[in-house]
């Protein structure tokens, strides 16, 4: 550890790092029981179904293919995007509340996100804190999505970023696998982790 850069940046992802996000909030309210969502989630509207919008896919376009091969759940395939805020629990507060610390000690805060865009601009009059990072790299607005390098690569471009100088907090395996990859530090997020700590020890500077 003596040996390598001091790591004085620090990038967020966003869902389940700063946002709990749990789109089985909304759907139980709008199907009948765990099988009812289950099916949803794995025939109706599946991961790749949601990842399509992180990359760009406008939610009109994607209702509508979900509607024409499911017409029989159009109604809550509308409602998944119309009232797709309540797939969001709140903020995770001590995420929140380091992520002030930071920017109050100017150190530089940076965020890449797998986000559509239509709900992104959504969520932010909602959770301001999303307005507050030095820049944010979100997947629909450049077409990519995590675990793909490209996405970190425009972070680095884009801000001056130093992956040596850097670490990532995320709460997917893959995206930090990816990250350590391309060079960075990396922090594998649960909650009740102690994040402050895990930055420490992966080198940031104290602040």
């Amino acid at each position: 550890m003596s040996d390598s850069p001091v790591i004085d940046t620090v990038v967020f992802d966003v869902g389940n790092v700063l946002l709990r996000w749990d789109p089985r909030l909304l759907l139980r309210k709008l199907l009948p029981d765990e099988d009812a969502v289950a099916h949803f989630f794995a025939e109706v509207c599946p991961q790749s179904w949601n990842e399509r919008h992180d990359a760009g896919l406008p939610w009109a376009e994607g209702v509508a293919e979900a509607v024409g091969r499911h017409p029989e759940l159009a109604d809550v395939i509308q409602a998944y995007r119309s009232r797709w805020l309540e797939t969001l629990d709140g903020a995770i507060e001590s995420s929140v509340t380091l992520l002030k610390a930071l920017k109050a000690a100017d150190v530089p805060v940076y965020a890449i996100t797998n986000y559509s865009t239509e709900k992104w601009t959504e969520s932010q009059p909602h959770f301001p804190f999303l307005e507050s990072f030095d820049g944010a790299v979100v997947s629909a607005h450049e077409g990519v999505i995590k675990p793909d390098p490209r996405i970190y690569q425009i972070l680095f471009d884009r801000y001056g970023v130093d992956p040596a100088r850097a670490v990532f907090i995320d709460d997917s395996p893959r995206n930090i696998a990816a990250s350590e990859a391309l060079g960075m530090r990396a922090v594998l997020f649960t909650e009740g982790i102690d994040l402050p700590e895990a930055l420490r020890a992966a080198g940031l500077r104290s602040w």
